[in-house]
């Protein structure tokens, strides 16, 4: 199954029109032993998909691909865009090229980062994506005056594994989790904000209400926007226990919780009032003073 293409919308001479690999050669660690990346949603006996996700698997290329909104919408603001799939899977477009599409329409640049995934035997399945999380703010940030952006107003949106990866990156952004490659390297890894929709962030196991030692919470961790829902299966006690982390750090923090809808729904409308989230994300953005075009 060929994975579907994004139209961009780039007006600078300098936005790249194809994906922009992360690595200029093999990703740290990176062997080639995986298979070619591939779309694993489960098919039917009639050889279709048994639902309308695409779930993108054995990736070892990560790559940014950078979808800006049209020249008259253009706030100069740009949201690094991380689907979650337990890092075994990325959702591609319920949780990636239908966000970027969202961003778009509210004047911000959609930056879809594909990180790799799973893990190869024996190593953490979390090594790899932190790598290529660190990379892709700094590559962004190295790249914002030619893709027109302001390097200060770099966020990231993550769902699931997706949000967690950015907690773990906002709690050590500075941390050397591989070899410098080139100059971007040496630039800023922590994002100007972050946007938390039905994250997986742990808890102490005695004491639910605290994060665990691993998320560090400090006075430079990027504001946040959090979305969780009450019956979410991966349990709502990490958004509350973050954001608790957050105002006692006196970061900016606004969290939504709402009593159903579950987990993986992405911005696809539904029955919940869990489903006007982007909404809010969109006036929280704009009240930050995100949004702000630059004079």
């Amino acid at each position: 199954m060929l994975i579907p293409t994004i139209v961009l919308m780039g007006t600078l001479a300098g936005v790249p029109k194809e994906p922009v690999r992360l690595w200029t050669g093999a990703a740290p660690g990176e062997k080639g032993d995986i298979g070619p990346e591939h779309d694993t949603t489960p098919k039917g006996p009639d050889g279709k998909p048994n639902d309308n996700i695409v779930r993108l698997g054995d990736v070892s290329v990560p790559t940014l691909t950078v979808l800006k909104p049209t020249r008259a919408k253009d706030t100069g603001a740009a949201v690094i865009v991380c689907p979650g799939g337990g890092y075994h899977i990325l959702a591609w477009d319920l949780e990636g090229t239908e966000i970027c599409a969202w961003l778009n329409s509210i004047g911000v640049t959609g930056i879809l980062l594909k990180y790799r995934v799973p893990a190869h035997r024996d190593t953490d399945r979390k090594e790899a994506p932190l790598q290529d999380a660190q990379r892709a703010v700094r590559l962004v940030r190295h790249n914002a005056a030619a893709w027109g952006l302001d390097p200060k107003r770099i966020g990231m949106l993550g769902f699931s594994a997706g949000g967690n990866l950015i907690v773990r990156l906002a709690s050590s952004p500075a941390a050397r989790t591989y070899e410098p490659a080139d100059a971007a390297d040496a630039l800023d890894a922590n994002p100007s904000f972050s946007m938390l929709i039905y994250p997986y962030i742990p808890t102490d196991e005695k004491d639910r209400s605290r994060v665990t030692s691993d998320v560090k919470v400090g006075a430079d961790t990027p504001p946040a926007f959090i979305v969780m829902t009450q019956d979410d299966p991966i349990g709502v006690e990490g958004a509350y226990a973050y954001a608790s982390a957050l105002r006692a750090a006196r970061v900016s923090a606004e969290l939504h919780v709402y009593p159903t809808g579950g987990h993986g729904y992405g911005l696809r409308p539904s029955q919940h009032a869990v489903t006007g989230w982007p909404t809010l994300a969109a006036a929280w953005l704009k009240h930050q003073g995100w949004l702000k075009k630059a004079r």
